[in-house]
Formats: C-alpha cells, sequence, structure tokens
C-alpha cells in the first residue's frame, strides 16, 4: 500500500527506489509508525541485519518527509521524530511525564474537531491553515495507577 505509493510518487519526482529507501518506509509501517526518531530507525535496520548507513537512512527519511509520506514533529527540545502521515486519519498527541509514551488522540480528539470553532475563526481573518499540532502532555492513566499504588 504506501510501498506501491512512494515507488509511484518516486517515479514521478524522477528519484528512483533503491532498498534502502523501501527499507526505511518498512520500519514504519512495522512499527505501526511509533514516533520513532532518525537514530531509531537505524539501529532498528541494524538489528535487522540491513546493510544502510547512518547518513542514507537521515536523507531518506527527510526525502520521505518532503514526499509527503512522513510527518515530522517536535516532543522534546531538538529531537525530531517521524510518523507515517495518513491523511484520512488526523490526530494530536499526549506525551507522558512520567515514562514519555506518545500516545495518539484521534477521533472526537483530534485537533481539528476540537480546535474547530477558533480554527473557523482563523481563516475568516485571513490565515490559512496547512496543519494543527497538538500536544498534551502529562501523566498517562498506567503511569498515574503506579503513583497511587506507590503512595499508598
Amino acid at each position: 500500500m504506501h510501498v506501491d505509493n512512494l515507488k509511484k510518487e518516486l517515479k514521478e519526482k524522477q528519484y528512483r527506489m533503491t532498498p534502502q529507501r523501501e527499507q526505511v518506509l518498512k520500519v514504519f509501517l512495522e512499527t505501526n509508525s511509533e514516533h520513532l526518531g532518525a537514530e531509531e530507525v537505524y539501529r532498528y535496520l541494524l538489528n535487522k541485519r540491513t546493510n544502510v548507513s547512518k547518513a542514507t537512512v537521515y536523507r531518506t527519511i527527510d526525502l520521505l518527509v518532503e514526499l509527503g509520506f512522513l510527518r515530522k514533529l517536535q516532543f522534546d527540545e531538538g529531537v525530531y521524530r517521524y510518523e507515517l502521515v495518513d491523511k484520512d486519519s488526523k490526530h494530536s498527541h499526549f506525551i507522558c511525564n512520567s515514562c514519555g509514551k506518545i500516545y495518539e488522540l484521534k477521533d472526537e480528539l483530534s485537533a481539528e474537531k476540537v480546535l474547530h470553532e477558533y480554527i473557523l475563526k482563523l481563516e475568516k481573518l485571513g490565515y490559512k491553515i496547512d496543519e494543527v499540532d497538538l500536544k498534551f502532555r502529562g501523566i498517562c492513566p498506567k503511569c498515574a495507577k503506579k503513583a497511587r499504588g506507590i503512595v499508598r
């Protein structure tokens, strides 16, 4: 599905589909787009005994972002993470301050739904909104439960 789309897009833009590009994209497909950083993608490929350089992984990720297959996200200062772009499923994120896990908030909790009125007002004022990136930070239910267990 995504691999075929990538092949088509690369061909249209006169790029070749290299084994390395395909492998990097497959990492995101295999890990369910777990908000991976470039270093994590590189280590994942090394663990699978895939012959790819770190520079190739970084360049490939940049290309996949440019082509619209990956979305570049910044959750922590200076650290970029990436996720597969799913044009049908917009979502926000919740980052747990305790365990660091990133949760996707979909459907009724998507930024577009939550901020619908605000977005309409901005558009009426002439702003053109391409994307909404809403992040919540706090403690996830799992960590909150653990913390309550420690207190008792």
